[in-house]
């Protein structure tokens, strides 16, 4: 190690100070400098390449845990030690999160629904219960608003919708996505928080016609639905806080885009480290004469619809 040191300083300092520092011999570094390099470290060189490539494809979002189980899936028999101590040496590191920031309007007069899933976020199979939120990202033309619904079985964005207005329209879109995607059997449960738009008749009316049992969370509590919030935190930062948006209709195509990949490949630690799409394939498998998953066919992972500009959508 202190030769490598003094072999990558060498070009900034004499190579007899910096021997004379790390108190080795000069001899003993042009010894080394010539010596062959061993099998190990060659192996680590082809690594590392493999390791900056597979970082670069998650935009450097991707930590330890997640490298490690892309590159055994890639054929290399890695462990997590040797990944960290490559993700050191390179200075690769995954993003962190910000802070959390509340949009939730809960002050208005409509029926609220009892917190009926108590932060069981564990689910048997898709379709039992589904999580939804709102979110916002910052654009050039002012914010837009970015609703989803998730599948706690698989943590699935099943259901997803923006507009520049955070109303009614943008929740019932998403979950009108949902429903047609997912084809749920009747029975399923659907948490969010108390916001308006969540609490409206009209959204409630959807809910109530397709058997579907209502749930929200506590006051001025996050913690009860935690995993959409989580989901909403990793949007941010592995996809918004990195761009700077011109239009509403660029951020639309980005989200779209990452929500498709976030679907069928990016790793979840709560899965076991396999993407939704690929947890609930390995569940379909081994109940494909059991349970089904919906009357619905599932898209292929990319083939998400298109959005209209916000600002074009008509209001009634």
């Amino acid at each position: 190690m202190k030769y490598a040191w003094i072999a990558g300083e060498c070009a900034r300092f004499p190579i007899a100070r910096l021997c004379t520092l790390l108190e080795v011999s000069r001899s003993g570094f042009y010894a080394w400098r010539h010596r062959p390099a061993s099998a190990r470290a060659r192996s680590d060189e082809r690594l590392v390449v493999v390791l900056r490539a597979t970082y670069a494809h998650h935009r450097g979002k991707y930590g330890r845990p997640r490298l490690t189980r892309d590159l055994r899936e890639a054929g290399y028999p890695v462990n997590h030690k040797r990944i960290r101590r490559l993700m050191l040496r390179e200075g690769l590191a995954a993003r962190r999160r910000r802070r959390f920031v509340r949009t939730t309007d809960s002050r208005h007069a409509l029926p609220v629904a009892p917190n009926l899933l108590e932060r069981d976020f564990n689910a048997s199979a898709p379709n039992q219960k589904w999580v939804a939120d709102i979110t916002y990202v910052d654009t050039a033309e002012g914010w837009l608003y970015v609703a989803l619904v998730m599948d706690l079985f698989s943590r699935r964005l099943v259901g997803w919708a923006m507009s520049d207005r955070i109303d009614t329209y943008l929740t019932t879109d998403a979950l009108a996505l949902a429903l047609g995607l997912r084809g749920p059997p009747a029975g399923l449960l659907h948490h969010s928080d108390r916001g308006c738009q969540y609490c409206a008749h009209d959204y409630r009316k959807v809910l109530e016609d397709r058997g579907i049992t209502v749930s929200m969370s506590r006051r001025a509590n996050c913690y009860d639905n935690a995993p959409m919030e989580s989901a909403n935190g990793t949007l941010k930062v592995e996809r918004v806080y990195d761009e700077h948006y011109a239009t509403r209709q660029q951020a639309i195509d980005d989200l779209t885009e990452y929500i498709g990949y976030y679907n069928s490949e990016r790793r979840h630690s709560a899965l076991d480290y396999d993407s939704p799409v690929q947890f609930e394939q390995r569940w379909k498998m081994q109940h494909q004469h059991t349970t089904p998953i919906g009357t619905a066919s599932y898209p292929p992972p990319r083939a998400l619809p298109a959005y209209e500009a916000p600002q074009a959508r008509a209001r009634g």
